[in-house]
């Protein structure tokens, strides 16, 4: 990567360059990179991209280019080329790109807007065999780990293990995958431990093919994705900076307002189960998906940079203040943003009346949520307990069922989480779920009334109409 890195710098500098140039019928083309399966950039990608967004807002004298790739690293590798116009990745690879093009002038990149983030770190996880032993990070000690070096998983993989008391340098051993090629290792036995970004190990547990061992939300440490943009190409044309940028607003918007019929429009593209992007992009769902950048997500940068220096990307360091630039989507916002900047809840919430347990819907905290087949709207749950009595209700026409985690408001698949009984807790709050073990062990260490209950043995209560 470093030769390549190298020698693409040599062309920026002589000014070769692809993008920008004429098109068919004198059109100028303009030439986007993105990760169609990394879900929490569609309103960049995949999703802006079926819409048709950018194109309608461009006009006929341009045409877009679109670049797929699984990882951000290509991408970069491209920007220093003068290959891609706008990008976009994960903060890591962010970062990475920052500190790949400062130094070329005609690559210099900057980061001009969100596409969606989790503030506690939910959207990057590990998982394991469904069968493995392994309960804890800890459990992973002498364990190979598969993970995209430099990528967002990585980077929480690292500081998660260093967090649980172990050295990832010799504790574990990581290994460099391409996340698909991760996956079959870890389906063959190859690797014991995989940490990826969204939407992988949603999918993997979808599959039954992984069961979820960390929950980036335990980090407390935001991540996100983001829009970048060659800082040179950017100045030469604004109109299209400006065109991305409202079309971007375009693509957020209607996955607020319509966030069904976008997640399947993203599993056609993208050949994920509609259920496993409804899990990161739906309503409540593990991703808010707002473009400003946030102070919040500034300072997970600062706080990443001392990271990705430790884990092998010969990373010299970055420049965030001088990276971060928001004055082409205060321009393309308008004077709602200073206000929406500060705004930190999910633009798309859960809410409604619970059918079956007759109580308003307006608790982000136990907001929970049934896909039925066939429906074109989701029904909403209360609490946990009113979903599972919900489920015991519609019986075999549910298509999906998502609860979010009682500590970390992660929100997960009903039928995947770890559940809990507190004989204390209100009569429509008593089953309490959790994405992993450790988290479940956690709340039982502080109410330790609370008993472990198995999934088909909640949902059988809830059917009986109890809750014992």
């Amino acid at each position: 990567m470093r030769k390549a890195l190298a020698a693409l710098a040599l062309l920026a500098a002589a000014g070769c360059s692809v993008s920008g140039t004429t098109g068919g019928a004198g059109k100028t083309t303009v030439v986007v990179g993105y990760q169609s399966k990394t879900i929490n950039t569609v309103t960049a990608g995949t999703l802006l991209r079926s819409l048709g967004y950018l194109e309608k807002r461009l006009g006929d004298k341009y045409t877009v280019e679109w670049q797929d790739f699984e990882t951000g690293a290509p991408i970069t590798a491209k920007m220093v080329a003068g290959k891609i116009d706008i990008g976009s990745m994960g903060d890591y690879p962010l970062l990475i790109n920052a500190s790949r093009t400062q130094a070329i002038p005609a690559a210099r990149t900057e980061l001009v807007s969100i596409t969606g983030y989790n503030l506690r770190g939910g959207l990057n996880m590990v998982v394991v065999p469904p069968g493995a032993k392994a309960k804890t990070l800890k459990d992973l000690k002498g364990a190979k780990i598969s993970a995209s070096v430099g990528s967002a998983g990585h980077g929480t993989l690292v500081q998660a293990l260093e967090k649980a008391g172990l050295d990832p340098a010799t504790d574990t051993e990581i290994v460099n995958h391409q996340p698909a090629v991760g996956s079959s290792q870890l389906e063959s036995g190859g690797v014991q431990g995989y940490a990826q970004f969204v939407a992988w190990p949603g999918l993997l547990v979808f599959q039954d093919k992984g069961r979820l061992i960390y929950d980036g939300s335990a980090l407390d440490v935001p991540t996100f994705h983001g829009v970048v943009q060659r800082e040179a190409y950017a100045k030469e044309h604004p109109e299209v900076v400006d065109a991305f940028l409202k079309a971007q607003l375009d693509a957020t918007r209607y996955l607020h307002e319509h966030p069904l019929e976008a997640a399947e429009s993203v599993a056609k593209s993208t050949g994920l189960p509609a259920e496993v992007v409804y899990l990161y992009n739906g309503r409540g769902g593990i991703s808010t998906f707002d473009v400003t950048l946030k102070p919040q997500l500034k300072a997970a940068h600062e706080h990443d940079v001392p990271f990705l220096k430790r884990i092998g990307t010969d990373f010299p360091g970055v420049d965030v203040s001088a990276f971060v630039n928001d004055s082409y989507l205060r321009k393309a916002y308008g004077a709602a943003y200073d206000t929406d900047v500060a705004r930190l809840t999910n633009p798309a919430a859960i809410t409604g009346t619970d059918p079956v347990c007759g109580e308003p819907v307006d608790d982000p905290k136990t907001a929970s949520e049934l896909w039925l087949t066939g429906a074109t709207e989701t029904q909403p749950a209360a609490t946990p307990t009113c979903l599972l009595r919900q489920i015991a209700k519609a019986g075999d026409t549910v298509r999906a069922a998502y609860i979010p985690d009682t500590t970390t408001g992660t929100k997960w698949f009903a039928g995947d989480s770890v559940w809990l009984r507190d004989p204390e807790a209100a009569a429509n709050a008593r089953f309490l779920p959790f994405t992993t073990q450790d988290g479940a062990d956690a709340y039982r260490e502080e109410h330790p009334k609370a008993e472990p209950v198995t999934y088909e043995a909640a949902l059988k209560a809830a059917e009986q109409g109890g809750d014992t």
